[in-house]
């Protein structure tokens, strides 16, 4: 009873007060503003922190690899599997009295691979190591002859080359750290690069050193130097020449160490009236005596109809990637180095020929594409390939044919908001006789993946 009192008692003050605190509430009774919360890291330097994710189901019938649960049972091989990563990042950058900024990068990636994943890829495991961990420093305005025109990069860092042709992916993936598809690691266990970028033109001097599983070290690195030039309206014209020297295991890469790279490639919308039409041309060529000696290139035509309603671009791509020939004592069989993903098809060849059972090696590819956007968030399409062998009998004489396969991706990728993406895939592929003749196998193979991203 007493507790009730007192209640009532309270309620019915608060009640009385409200009006007079509205009419008499003055500047200085106002609650003074939240103060910034401080991060307890030092002052004068400009801090951001990222956190990436990501997490995809994955399901293959009729696969080419062996099934983990059964290995030799030669029935319906198929699989379903899961990945997921977690990729926390502090960068910070420090301008200073001259107006040049040094600047840096940690994170750190964890990623687990779950769910009777196949053999070849990882088995169900989690790891958890260094990602990016590099310090530079860039000219900002101090320079007469452009913002950040000079650029040093030292420690575990990204590099890539135009559009992943040969050079794009600095750390390997699967095996003993699982994420085989979902590839969170991308940065170089070391990496040098001094950037020179004057105006319009871009020079490069690079040492590589990959990220490799520790049962798959090759002890690949490299270095390098790069020249690109962008002209044209908007700069709808890149050009670009690399010079790559390689070195390696010479017992487990022998066409790698000592090999030499010359690679030339061109992204262009020539005609300045019809900005909808586009080409990319590529070509490599590797040098190394008889240890391999072999050559790459690729053409690709694209045109937008951008008036159109959902945007309809048309893709053809050629790309040919030489193999050995068995009636000569140099090997020719074309090193596909440190390729990368930079869109659907590019550079890994079809979600199920070029992600689980071909490699840009000893290779022909005709592709088809269609893609779509209707609406600002959502982009769709679908890829149609071609795979042909460029010598059969390299994988031994009993191979005679150069079908490898047709294969049909269809794709829709789903901006949610500014931080979650999810992208869906399906993808079917019948396979040719040089499939049959090497393995035995002529059941079609399909495959399923559903994957959400997020980004802060």
């Amino acid at each position: 009873m007493l507790l009730r009192r007192i209640l009532i008692c309270a309620l019915a003050s608060c009640v009385s007060a409200v009006p007079a605190a509205a009419q008499s509430t003055s500047p200085q009774d106002k609650p003074a503003q939240t103060e910034a919360r401080s991060t307890g890291l030092p002052a004068g330097v400009t801090w951001k922190f990222n956190f990436d994710a990501g997490w995809g189901t994955f399901g293959f019938a009729n696969s080419l690899y062996d099934n983990p649960k059964e290995p030799g049972v030669e029935e319906n091989l198929s699989d379903q599997w899961f990945e997921g990563y977690v990729k926390p990042a502090l960068s910070g950058s420090y301008t200073t009295t001259s107006a040049g900024v040094i600047y840096g990068k940690l994170s750190v990636v964890g990623e687990r691979t779950y769910g009777s994943v196949p053999a070849d890829f990882g088995n169900d495991i989690s790891s958890f190591g260094p990602e990016d961990a590099y310090i530079g420093w860039r000219s900002g305005d101090s320079l007469t002859i452009g913002e950040n025109a000079l650029d040093f990069t030292v420690g575990r860092a990204r590099y890539r080359l135009g559009h992943g042709f040969l050079l794009f992916d600095g750390a390997a993936e699967g095996g003993s750290r699982g994420g085989y598809w979902t590839n969170a690691r991308q940065a170089f266990e070391l990496a040098a690069i001094a950037r020179l970028q004057p105006a319009h033109h871009k020079f490069e001097l690079f040492y590589l050193d990959k990220d490799e599983l520790d049962e798959g070290e090759t002890g690949s690195r490299l270095y390098g130097a790069n020249y690109e030039v962008n002209f044209g309206t908007d700069d709808s014209t890149t050009l670009g020449a690399t010079y790559m020297k390689w070195m390696a295991d010479a017992a487990i890469k022998p066409g790698r160490d000592g090999l030499n790279v010359f690679n030339a490639r061109a992204y262009t919308a020539p005609i300045p009236g019809v900005p909808d039409l586009s080409f990319e041309f590529e070509y490599a060529t590797e040098r190394n005596g008889d240890a391999l000696e072999a050559d790459a290139w690729t053409f690709q035509g694209a045109y937008e109809l951008s008036g159109v309603s959902w945007k309809p671009t048309f893709t053809y791509r050629y790309a040919f990637f030489e193999g050995d020939d068995p009636q000569t004592a140099a090997n020719e069989n074309f090193d596909p180095l440190f390729l990368g993903f930079y869109d659907w098809g590019t550079w890994w060849q079809g979600e199920i020929a070029g992600e689980y059972f071909i490699s840009n090696s000893n290779m022909i590819s005709n592709l088809l594409r269609a893609h779509v956007s209707p609406t600002d968030s959502i982009g769709a399409g679908v890829l149609i390939f071609k795979f042909t062998l460029d010598q059969p009998q390299a994988y031994g004489p009993a191979i005679t044919s150069k079908d490898v396969a047709i294969e049909t991706n269809l794709y829709v990728d789903w901006k949610v908001n500014a931080n979650f993406t999810v992208s869906l895939i399906g993808a079917y592929a019948n396979p040719g006789e040089a499939v049959e003749q090497h393995s035995g196998r002529t059941k079609n193979f399909s495959y399923g993946m559903v994957y959400v991203g997020y980004s802060f």
